[in-house]
């Protein structure tokens, strides 16, 4: 019995909406690049994790800047290798689309709650 109760608790979790980007400190951002940029050295090169990532410290990015960075905007915080650039611009996307996904979602089921009403 316990276990069924176990099960259904660790479930419920997993459905549950991560919070919003928009709502990230720069110290959530930190955590997401290191744990998405982190292996994106894409010719081989050494990649500057802890680098990029004091940069993006020390500029203050926080989840809503990141939403709204382009591949100028990293190269002018210091971030000058196109290769880099590009592979933080792609998971800086993904980023995005994955926000704007959970926002339809959420647009969606409003829609049929307020419809069932």
């Amino acid at each position: 019995m316990v276990e069924e109760t176990a099960g259904t608790n660790k479930s419920n979790k997993s459905r549950a909406r991560p919070r919003s980007v928009f709502l990230w400190t720069v110290s959530d951002v930190q955590k997401w690049f290191r744990r998405h940029c982190g292996d994106s050295g894409a010719s081989g090169a050494a990649f500057p994790v802890e680098e990029y990532a004091k940069l993006f410290a020390d500029n203050d990015i926080t989840g809503r800047t990141l939403l709204r960075m382009t591949d100028d905007s990293l190269y002018r915080m210091g971030i000058h290798n196109n290769e880099h650039r590009n592979a933080i611009y792609y998971e800086v996307l993904k980023q995005k689309l994955k926000e704007d996904i959970l926002t339809i979602r959420d647009l969606e089921l409003k829609y049929r709650v307020y419809s069932n009403s």
